[in-house]
């Protein structure tokens, strides 16, 4: 390639890192800023505790389930088209929650919402993948990485601050600009990625498994509505128990044609790693404890504490500065001594995080009840997030990274998705209408103990399962 043509070609490779970080980012910030208009949507369209769940789950769900469509539809039909399609249909999606009428049209949008971010996320990495080499692809994924993680960090700041000057509709309108603008770069300068992809070896398109999709995807549906509907129906009432049934029945049947299917979603041989089946399992039990904590946390500090919007989002602050220092040291140390301790010790710390939290009710101060729970917490979660990526990486080889990167991101906001719906059950909160009184606030403080348990037996799984230095790719 001439200089005079490597020039273009690098400029659009920046301005595809922009667009990936730019969409990726979008998705990110809805998973946690809408956790503070929990309050103000409940209050407008009285909804309960059940209500609450499916705010989270309908997009917890579509987003978890189809996020390896998502990827295989990439590798199929072209890395940039693909997020252009998810980018716009995330934009029309999430104008819809700012415009829902009532919780019915809320719950669909926040579903499409979900579908679109799953064409999004995959395909951000992916197109860094095609458009940067060497080197350059390094310090490129890094860079969306930092990026992705102030967006996520930043959420309930900018959900409180949205909150207190206007509404909750505008906890989602704001995210539609960014949305648009990924298409529109991913549109102009997505070109790049094509021609690396048609040079890059071993990258034929893959038949898509539609069948596994629309299996995995309705099972989870079947056992999330029963986990939902059971405290308030009854768990013998026979839709419920229906639903449960359907749902197991409709996972298993998904097991059984991934392992028959030529070009499965999800190829099971991968489980033979011992460190990849560990981490991913690490992985699920710690994000099933940290989505029961901002859920609940949230809840807790406006309805029962008196915080407002703001305040709320900006209590956890220290949780965020503390990952954006911290992070990228924790990364290199597992770079150095391999990845188990530091995701087993900042496993166990983060527990003892969420042990803190739980001494939180009403008239607790803040200096001497929640921030130092938040830094605890905050430190914890520093020295494990990025050795968890990395080992996740390590365990299956260079072939197979985009894989297990989507597959470690499905499994996150798949134990989103399940931790929402039972935590709260677990608790003794499922079905409950008054989410301000005692009753929220024993439940509470059950479901903290429940979060600090599961993310302490994310540390054992790290201990016993992953390798104190990475396996060579």
């Amino acid at each position: 390639m001439s200089t005079s043509q490597a020039a273009p070609a690098e400029t659009s490779a920046r301005w595809i890192l922009v667009a990936s970080v730019l969409g990726s980012g979008a998705v990110f910030l809805e998973g946690t800023v809408v956790n503070v208009a929990m309050p103000s949507i409940e209050r407008e369209f009285a909804l309960g505790m059940a209500g609450l769940q499916w705010i989270m789950n309908a997009y917890l769900l579509s987003l978890s389930a189809l996020m390896l469509l998502g990827g295989s539809l990439g590798d199929r039909y072209g890395r940039a088209p693909t997020f252009r399609v998810g980018a716009v249909a995330f934009a029309i999606a999430t104008a819809g929650c700012a415009i829902a009428p009532n919780a019915l049209a809320l719950y669909l949008a926040r579903s499409l919402q979900g579908a679109a971010g799953a064409l999004l996320v995959p395909n951000s990495l992916a197109m860094l993948d095609d458009a940067f080499s060497g080197e350059e692809r390094g310090i490129a994924i890094g860079r969306w990485a930092a990026w992705s993680g102030v967006s996520t960090a930043v959420g309930p700041l900018v959900g409180g601050s949205l909150l207190e000057a206007l509404s909750w509709r505008w906890v989602f309108a704001v995210v539609i600009p960014f949305a648009g603008a990924a298409a529109w770069m991913a549109w102009r300068h997505g070109e790049v990625c094509a021609r690396s992809a048609r040079v890059r070896q071993g990258r034929t398109p893959a038949d898509v498994d539609y069948a596994g999709a629309a299996l995995v995807s309705l099972g989870l549906a079947g056992v999330v509505t029963g986990l939902i509907a059971g405290p308030g129906a009854g768990f013998n009432h026979p839709g419920v128990v229906a639903s449960l049934l359907l749902g197991a029945l409709l996972l298993g049947v998904f097991a059984l044609v991934e392992a028959r299917t030529e070009q499965p979603l999800l190829p099971l041989d991968v489980f033979q790693s011992r460190q990849f089946t560990g981490t991913n399992l690490a992985t699920f039990l710690v994000y099933a404890a940290l989505s029961g904590l901002f859920f609940l946390l949230m809840l807790e500090l406006q309805n029962v504490l008196g915080y407002g919007a703001l305040a709320a989002g900006a209590s956890l602050l220290p949780i965020n500065l503390l990952m954006l220092v911290f992070s990228a040291r924790a990364g290199r140390l597992a770079e150095r001594i391999g990845p188990r301790l530091p995701m087993a010790a900042g496993a166990a710390v983060a527990a003892v995080g969420m042990l803190l939290f739980a001494r939180v009710r009403a008239g607790s101060s803040y200096l001497t009840v929640v921030l130092p729970a938040a830094i605890v917490f905050g430190l914890g979660l520093s020295l494990l997030v990025a050795p968890l990526t990395a080992a996740a990486l390590a365990a299956v080889g260079a072939q197979r990274k985009g894989l297990a990167s989507g597959l470690n991101n499905a499994v996150a906001r798949l134990a989103g998705l399940l931790a929402t719906a039972s935590i709260p059950l677990a608790a003794g909160l499922g079905g409950l209408r008054d989410v301000r009184g005692e009753a929220f606030t024993r439940g509470y403080g059950r479901a903290m103990w429940i979060s600090a348990a599961l993310c302490a037996a994310g540390s054992l799984v790290a201990w016993l399962t992953v390798e104190d230095r990475q396996r060579p790719s």
